[in-house]
């Protein structure tokens, strides 16, 4: 059995072109946020910039922290915390919504 160091994952990609190429989306989608937030599209704004969190967010997690790389019981619970926050998102803008 091969010894891996804490830096090193079974099937990680080992050059620095992904990473770049992950590096110039997360700065694109950046970018695309703060046009987005110039742009007024009503209720639209917040959930098109959710969206693009998302996306950034599932890319740091599965590259960056190397979660795609990782055992299928791991994925899962990564998942399910996932599902937690996003029901107390949920919870939360269902109160602010109701309030008015």
């Amino acid at each position: 059995m091969e010894q891996q160091t804490l830096t090193e994952h079974k099937g990680a990609p080992t050059s620095y072109g992904i990473y770049v190429l992950i590096w110039l989306a997360l700065m694109a989608l950046t970018a695309i946020t703060a046009v987005v937030a110039g742009i007024n599209l009503a209720a639209f704004t917040l959930v098109i910039a959710l969206l693009i969190a998302l996306v950034k967010s599932s890319l740091v997690v599965n590259v960056f922290m190397h979660v795609k790389y990782e055992d299928k019981i791991f994925k899962i619970f990564v998942a399910i915390a996932g599902g937690v926050l996003s029901v107390i998102f949920l919870l939360t803008f269902a109160d602010v919504y109701f309030r008015r």
